[in-house]
């Protein structure tokens, strides 16, 4: 393809931001600091006359829509900074399974591959529908989103290294199910709604189901190490490009230190 067509068949596509809106309302993943903007300088100055408006941000890694990098959770695997470009954006699936899925349950490759054409190498995107319980949204429900929300089953794992999956981005506080982190520990009376659904529908406790040693945090632990990192908190027009293959392209900052960082997530859809 000439440049020339190159620039025209873009132009003629639809970019969808699949970033949830960030603000110091934004929550953190449970016990991570918040967002917290300060102006230190304004347009209407002081004794040295007119200024410029000026802001300090501190905050942590895991504030809204964020990329975990290896480093997170893999303490000799690479940085942000030190991930090649091109590893972000790619050719992606993106599934929307939110009609499969309620409070607590579990997703299984099958009902990715029902969904949208999964090929090797993919950027996998899930939209559990949870996106819709997010800070800003008319149904905002922190707790909901954070420690109800639906996580893969105990193939799952298994399924994104045989599939070579390249990253995963989900639209939930987490790609691990929040009864197989911490939030068990924090939440006992929510764990154990999640025991009683699994008992219901798998006949199962959950421990029998996901054992913790091989199964606490196994999306961040197993797959980390091997290079597939995933983000957390997508949302904005997700809805969009539900179960469509589409080229996307995720931006983090260049940290050369950065363990995670905040991004921007864009899908291209060339059939809009």
């Amino acid at each position: 393809m000439k440049n020339t067509d190159f620039i025209k068949f873009m132009s003629e596509s639809k970019i969808y931001d699949l970033t949830q809106r960030l603000s110091i309302h934004t929550p953190p993943w449970p016990s991570y600091m918040p967002l917290q903007i300060q102006y230190f300088k304004r347009i209407a100055g002081a004794h040295m006359g007119q200024g410029a408006n000026g802001q300090i941000i501190q905050t942590s890694n895991h504030v809204g829509t964020h990329i975990d990098g290896e480093i997170h959770f893999h303490s000799s695997g690479k940085t942000i900074g030190d991930t090649p470009l091109d590893f972000w954006y790619g050719p992606a699936a993106i599934a929307d399974i939110s009609e499969d899925v309620e409070d607590y349950s579990l997703y299984t490759p099958e009902m990715i591959m029902d969904k949208v054409d999964v090929k090797e190498n993919d950027i996998l995107i899930i939209n559990t529908g949870y996106h819709r319980y997010s800070w800003d949204q008319p149904e905002s429900d922190e707790v909901r989103y954070f420690v109800k929300h639906p996580g893969p089953s105990p193939d799952f794992h298994k399924w994104c290294i045989e599939k070579k999956i390249r990253w995963i981005g989900v639209d939930c506080g987490s790609a691990d199910h929040p009864m197989n982190t911490i939030i068990r520990d924090w939440h006992p009376k929510p764990f154990k709604e999640a025991e009683d659904l699994m008992k219901k529908t798998y006949g199962k406790s959950w421990d029998e189901l996901f054992p913790p040693k091989e199964y606490y945090q196994v999306m961040h632990l197993k797959l980390f190490p091997l290079g597939i990192v995933h983000a957390e908190n997508l949302g904005g027009e997700i809805n969009a490009v539900s179960n469509r293959r589409v080229w996307l392209g995720l931006f983090p900052l260049r940290g050369i230190e950065l363990e995670s960082s905040l991004c921007r997530v864009i899908a291209i859809d060339t059939e809009a």
